[in-house]
C-alpha cells in the first residue's frame, strides 16, 4: 500500500537534502559533538533588572550556540554593534555642543531619533539575521543580513558625511562649523571621526561575511528554497534536519577536497 508523505515529513526531507551541502557539512562538521536539538531557553538579552516587568527579548550565547571558527566573527560584529550604538550616544553630545555653538536644534532631535530608534534596530535587524544565520547555517538569515546590513553601510556613510539638517555630526558640519565655534567644532570632531570608524569597519564586515558564505557554496537559490519551504521560521523542521545529520555522524558523506577550509583566526 502507497504512503504518502505528510507535508511535516516531506519538509524534513527537504531541509535534510537542503542543510546537506558543502557549505552545510563544513559548517556543521566542525562541531560533530555539539546537540544540535534547539532547546527552549529562558531569554538573557538585553540584560535588564530583574524587577523590571519588561523581560529581555532575545537569548545570546555566542560560545554556545555558534561554531567555534566563527565565534570571533560574530563577536566582532556585536562589538561593532556596541561602538555603533556608542557613536550614536556620543553624537547626542556632539549636536548638543553644535547647538550651543549657534546651531540648529533640530539636529539635536534628529540625534537623539537616532539614538532611540537605530541602537535597538540595527541589533535586530542585522546583527539577529547573522547570528541566526552562523547559528543554523541558514542562506534566508545571510541573505536578511547582506540587504539590511549593506543599508546600514549607506546610512552610516550618509552619517560621516555629515550633511547639515540630519542630525550627524560628519566632516562636512564639523569642517564647516570651524569658522563658527571652534570649542564646539572640536566636540564635533569626535562624532566623525567614529563615524568613519564605524563605516570602514562596516564595509570589512560585509566583505568578509559575503566571502565566507560565498566561499562555502551559499547561494541566493539556497535562500528561496528557504523561503519556499518555510524552514527559515519553522523550528520543528530545522531540529528535524539537524538532528538527522546528527545521527548520522561520522557517516556524513566526504566531500571533494575542493570544498573550501577557512582559517579560523583570519583577519577582517
Amino acid at each position: 500500500m502507497r504512503h504518502d508523505p505528510s507535508p511535516n515529513e516531506a519538509a524534513s526531507s527537504t531541509v535534510t537534502s537542503s542543510v546537506n551541502t558543502p557549505f552545510t557539512s563544513w559548517h556543521r562538521g566542525l562541531r560533530p559533538h555539539r546537540d544540535l536539538t534547539m532547546t527552549e531557553r529562558a531569554n538573557n538579552f538585553p540584560p535588564l533588572p530583574a524587577f523590571f516587568r519588561i523581560k529581555p527579548c532575545f537569548y545570546q550565547n555566542i560560545d554556545e550556540e555558534i561554531p567555534q571558527p566563527h565565534c570571533q566573527l560574530v563577536r566582532r560584529v556585536y562589538n561593532l554593534w556596541i561602538l555603533y550604538s556608542i557613536t550614536l550616544c556620543v553624537n547626542v553630545v556632539s549636536c548638543i555642543a553644535w547647538w550651543a555653538g549657534g546651531g540648529g536644534a533640530v539636529n539635536f532631535g534628529l540625534a537623539l531619533l537616532w539614538l532611540l530608534l537605530f541602537s535597538p534596530c540595527s541589533y535586530t535587524c542585522w546583527f539577529r539575521p547573522l547570528y541566526k544565520a552562523f547559528r543554523a547555517d541558514s542562506s534566508f538569515n545571510f541573505m536578511a543580513f547582506f540587504f539590511i546590513f549593506f543599508l546600514q553601510c549607506v546610512l552610516a556613510f550618509i552619517q560621516t558625511l555629515g550633511i547639515a539638517g540630519w542630525g550627524a555630526c560628519g566632516w562636512i558640519a564639523t569642517v564647516l562649523f570651524f569658522s563658527t565655534n571652534v570649542g564646539s567644532a572640536v566636540v564635533m570632531l569626535f562624532s566623525a571621526v567614529l563615524f568613519t570608524i564605524v563605516t570602514v569597519l562596516m564595509g570589512l564586515v560585509l566583505i568578509r561575511v559575503h566571502r565566507l558564505y560565498r566561499g562555502g557554496g551559499g547561494s541566493f537559490q539556497r535562500a528561496q528554497e528557504e523561503w519556499s519551504t518555510g524552514v527559515w521560521k519553522s523550528a520543528p523542521v530545522r531540529d528535524a534536519g539537524f538532528n538527522a545529520i546528527a545521527e548520522s555522524g561520522p557517516s556524513l558523506p566526504q566531500y571533494p577536497a575542493a570544498v573550501p577550509s577557512y582559517p579560523e583566526s583570519g583577519p577582517w
